[in-house]
């Protein structure tokens, strides 16, 4: 069986995204300028963001919503961007996981409340690796999805076992975390890492998994790969990447290291930065699934980042695979 397609498991959110003058201090007011009701959660936002960049294979989604309006509406939006969703079920139990993100005006800057909902419930049951003929199956975020994160006696996870039945059924496996203060950070990824082919996550997220400070400005690429190759050291099977605002590097495990930096952004270029690490997951996987080679999946990841920056919500901003590309010569990448 030639596998083909991407299967994006675990986070499925509404986003309640709202503009606001300014980040109020503690007791005071800001106003909203303006709202929409989006898409939100790692899976959901790729899924989304590889529909909009017409990537040309089935998309196909795993998860749990509520009964409830928001989860009749993430039913509706997910059949009409044409995802396979006979594994996104429907629980009467709790309500259907929401945030409400707020974007700071002109600077893009965002804050996060979030309602877990339904997500908590996802469980190993929910899985099906025999129904997907998916190439890929990508899950996120680790940290935020409490059954799949309860640790075990023998110090696995419920998503290590996931990841382990997707890896036995033929398909390759991707992982993204939440940028969290989880008390048991660092024992979740540890024991997901056997088990993932490609770890893609952000400086802040690779810090709390590695407990290596990346936040330097600017950035400590040596740092940066010292984390990528204590991950790989942990068990990844592949390629970690890690993501961060000057750019990007993939450390592979059979040695190779690659940087990608990022875009020249004109004054005014970004509306909300929601959703920008989701768009550089998709492209990034979108070039693992073509068999391109880490220069162009890291090209193309800048470049669907950059695309989902000129809208407010995570992944109105993004286009066909093309027209992402184009801001490379638009924009040029910084030396």
């Amino acid at each position: 069986m030639t596998r083909t397609g991407i299967l994006a498991g675990g986070n499925f959110i509404i986003d309640h995204v709202k503009l606001i003058d300014a980040w109020p201090e503690q007791d005071m007011l800001a106003f909203i300028q303006s709202e929409t009701l989006s898409n939100g959660g790692g899976p959901y936002n790729v899924l989304k963001d590889l529909a909009a960049m017409r990537c040309g294979y089935p998309l196909a989604a795993v998860g749990l919503v509520s009964t409830d309006l928001n989860g009749d509406w993430i039913l509706r939006d997910c059949k009409a961007a044409g995802f396979d969703i006979s594994q996104l079920k429907q629980t009467g139990r709790g309500a259907t996981s929401y945030t409400d993100a707020m974007t700071v005006s002109g600077g893009g800057r965002r804050t996060f409340f979030h309602q877990v909902g339904a997500n908590a419930l996802l469980g190993e049951e929910h899985f099906d690796f025999s129904r997907t003929q998916a190439k890929i199956f990508h899950l996120g975020y680790l940290m935020l999805l409490s059954e799949m994160d309860r640790l075990l006696e023998d110090g696995r996870t419920i998503a290590s076992r996931v990841l382990e039945a997707a890896q036995a059924a033929g398909l390759l496996t991707s992982v993204d975390l939440a940028s969290s203060t989880h008390p048991q950070f660092r024992e979740i990824t540890a024991a997901a890492l056997p088990f993932t082919d490609f770890l893609i996550l952000n400086e802040i997220e690779a810090g709390s998994a590695t407990g290596l400070d990346l936040r330097a400005v600017p950035t400590n690429l040596e740092r940066i790969q010292s984390a990528a190759q204590a991950l790989l050291d942990g068990g990844v099977r592949r390629e970690v990447v890690i993501h961060f605002e000057a750019g990007a590097m993939v450390v592979e495990k059979e040695g190779g290291v690659h940087h990608q930096t990022s875009l020249n952004l004109p004054q005014g270029f970004i509306a909300g930065t929601t959703g920008a690490g989701d768009a550089f997951v998709a492209g990034y996987l979108h070039g693992t699934h073509e068999n391109w080679p880490v220069a162009e999946r890291l090209k193309l990841a800048a470049c669907a980042a950059a695309r989902c920056l000129t809208h407010a919500t995570s992944s109105q901003g993004l286009r066909p695979v093309a027209e992402c590309l184009a801001l490379a010569d638009e924009l040029g990448f910084r030396a």
